[in-house]
């Protein structure tokens, strides 16, 4: 089967978790004898040929006023200047119409089209051929891709939300198949009336994840290092943790790991100003990370779409503490592997944190439970034969219309 896979990114430039995903699939399904190329995009203009493990990957110059990956956060009107284009950038149509010319796949496997726009949709669809999206988080709803605003992540969207993506519902019920990487993500769609009339799955995230964090019981009176590793931000959580650790009384350091906009950094190592029980880690490698903490903490305010950090806190015989939010709910388990708080109540985090410190047989417990409840999320075989069994479904189905 000849599959063109098209997402904003592509090793080695990676934004998040979309594209590790994306280079397991790929090169798994290379290595089962299907063709692969992919299409993502670059800042600089023109459509440049490359090849990442024997992989066909073009890289297209992106059409529109900044480069939406770089680390400085642009002024407020450029950025509604950027995302009225973004909204269906006909510029990237014409990238779309040479690689399919030229590869000629028998099916399209859509990931995230930030910068590229529905455009994608369409000139695939003129091409007659078959279309499978999938769903790695909330560009396809909102211009920001959470669907989280001012503090909260509301089923109502704004005005503006709504406005930017007019006609998106309309032409999501008019592809082959839709992927979401939760069952979460795929209902939160679905409550908008997108792709009820397209056949839809569900595909579980997975990573290699070796145990390389030995299992690990504690003791009584022990202080406890809590750990934080990803995107520094507020729609994730870390202002939520700060202040719930400095108010939690527990014995114990927090490490915080990541990077963030300028202006976020700033914020958060402000938030931290004074307590030398929290460090900013900056750029950390998550096994060594997992190794010199007890508990990870996820505490997203938005809907994560899965949230694989948990999985791989998880993988590494840590308990996991995770907002009851999205996708979060389907890999940790409350009272088995971890701890759920809810967002809205600030104090949750507060008592989560006292509850693995002061009850070590709770700990305990968790721990030792924690990797076997995520085998499903770091088994990539079985990730990659799910998406191949979709994508010959769609193939066939497309070809039997």
């Amino acid at each position: 089967m000849k599959i063109l896979y098209i997402n904003a990114l592509y090793d080695p430039y990676i934004a998040g978790g979309a594209e590790i995903s994306l280079k397991l699939i790929v090169e798994g399904m290379q290595a089962r004898g299907h063709e692969v190329s992919v299409l993502s995009m670059k800042p600089e203009p023109g459509l440049q040929t490359d090849s990442v493990n024997g992989i066909r990957v073009y890289r297209a110059g992106l059409h529109n006023r900044y480069w939406p990956f770089q680390k400085e956060r642009p002024g407020k009107l450029s950025r509604l200047a950027w995302h009225l284009q973004d909204r269906y950038n006909r510029s990237m149509q014409t990238y779309v119409r040479e690689v399919l010319r030229v590869e000629r796949p028998a099916v399209v496997s859509c990931h995230n089209l930030v910068g590229w726009s529905v455009a994608v949709w369409d000139e695939v669809r003129r091409a007659e051929i078959p279309v499978v999206q999938v769903l790695h988080d909330m560009y396809l709803l909102s211009p920001n891709s959470t669907l989280f605003s001012k503090g909260h992540s509301g089923p109502k969207r704004s005005f503006m939300e709504r406005l930017l993506r007019i006609g998106y519902r309309q032409r999501s019920n008019r592809l082959t198949a839709v992927v979401g990487i939760s069952r979460s993500i795929l209902n939160r769609f679905a409550s908008y009336g997108y792709f009820t009339q397209t056949a839809r799955y569900v595909v579980h995230n997975a990573r290699v994840i070796p145990e390389s964090n030995p299992l690990r019981l504690r003791v009584a009176d022990q202080p406890l290092t809590v750990g934080y590793i990803g995107t520094l931000s507020t729609v994730k959580g870390v202002a939520w943790l700060i202040h719930q650790f400095r108010q939690s009384g527990i014995d114990g350091t927090l490490r915080i790991a990541g990077r963030g906009k300028e202006e976020d950094e700033r914020y958060l190592n402000d938030l931290a100003e004074g307590d030398s029980r929290i460090v900013f880690a900056g750029y950390a490698d998550p096994q060594h990370f997992y190794r010199n903490i007890d508990v990870l903490v996820v505490p997203s305010l938005w809907e994560e779409p899965l949230g694989m950090v948990a999985v791989e806190g998880l993988a590494n015989n840590l308990p996991v503490i995770a907002s009851n939010r999205g996708g979060l709910r389907e890999t940790v388990k409350d009272g088995k592997n971890g701890i759920l708080c809810d967002p809205s109540e600030s104090d949750s985090l507060g008592r989560a944190l006292r509850m693995v410190w002061q009850d070590v047989g709770l700990y305990n417990r968790l721990a030792k439970e924690a990797r076997a409840s995520v085998a499903e999320y770091i088994s990539v075989e079985r990730m990659v034969s799910e998406y191949e069994n979709i994508l010959e479904t769609a193939r066939t189905a497309y070809a039997g219309k």
